[in-house]
């Protein structure tokens, strides 16, 4: 009888230890699921904080772009990053270590936003000042000067735009028409039929993540006709088969490097009025895009 009511007490006092730890449990689950959703709650507040950040500096560019009579190819640049951007937030993850990265490159954008705005205020004084003090040949000469001029500063400026990832990326992608001269001296042109060679330049963005050494990129260069310039080869992909006009090679050594490229007028012809379009392939994926018009 004393053995029996022994057992019995012992039976009671285990359970009533899995019943506290069951409550324990139950509590430490319900808690971590609060702050789960808490800590969510937080994370899509400050991602839509973001994207209305990027709304924002996409408007600013907008209506730069709109008031600008001379075409500045690196505010579109800028402009189609900050839509990339704003693409990739939509569709990721609400993790802290995503919103941050996220917010790191937003902060690299309004630096380079601040620089490219003030430039192009700049640009806009400048143009008023020839207006009035230059004639009209003097003034569309000194303009595409002051452009060119402005794409070469603002091209290494925006090297240190882009994040690091393992493989390579370009950043300030522009292409122009050029009059090349007997002492080889280049001047930039828009006029098709004046141009004797097109030009290609962007910058290979610094990336420690990539080795050193010996690189290629494939830049396509499709006029206004669909016609791949220059060599216009193919090298074929497991599901994919790329024109290309020429083929950039360089010696990459984990720094910004800055390079041209050029692609000249077949004998007896000129290059087509209209627009041009270039673009830069790392194997098949495509890393950069741009346009310009020659008339």
């Amino acid at each position: 009888m004393e053995n029996s009511q022994k057992t019995s007490t012992g039976l009671k006092v285990g359970l009533g230890i899995l019943l506290v730890l069951f409550l324990g449990t139950a509590f430490y689950a319900s808690k971590l699921y609060t702050d789960s959703k808490e800590q969510e709650k937080v994370l899509i507040t400050e991602k839509e904080q973001v994207m209305n950040d990027l709304n924002n500096m996409a408007k600013q560019y907008d209506e730069a772009i709109a008031e600008s009579e001379v075409k500045n190819q690196d505010l579109i640049a800028a402009r189609e990053r900050i839509q990339g951007l704003m693409d990739s937030l939509k569709v990721s993850q609400n993790s802290v270590n995503s919103l941050w990265r996220y917010k790191k490159q937003y902060m690299a954008l309004q630096e380079e936003m601040d620089v490219l705005m003030a430039e192009n205020d700049k640009l806009k004084v400048e143009n008023e000042y020839l207006a009035t003090s230059l004639d009209s040949t003097q003034v569309q000469l000194a303009e595409r000067t002051m452009f060119t001029d402005s794409l070469l500063v603002q091209n290494t400026e925006l090297s240190n735009v882009v994040e690091d990832a393992a493989a390579l990326q370009t950043v300030g992608l522009v292409g122009m028409g050029v009059i090349e001269r007997s002492s080889g001296k280049q001047i930039p042109t828009e006029r098709a039929r004046r141009s004797d060679k097109i030009k290609i330049c962007f910058t290979v963005a610094k990336n420690t993540l990539t080795e050193a050494g010996d690189k290629e990129l494939y830049v396509q260069v499709i006029d206004p006709k669909n016609n791949v310039l220059g060599s216009n080869e193919q090298i074929e992909f497991e599901d994919q088969v790329l024109n290309y006009s020429l083929i950039s090679r360089f010696n990459y050594e984990n720094r910004n490097l800055n390079i041209c490229e050029y692609i000249s007028v077949l004998e007896d012809s000129k290059f087509e009025e209209g627009r041009y379009k270039v673009n830069v392939f790392n194997d098949k994926e495509l890393i950069s895009s741009s346009e310009f018009v020659m008339k």
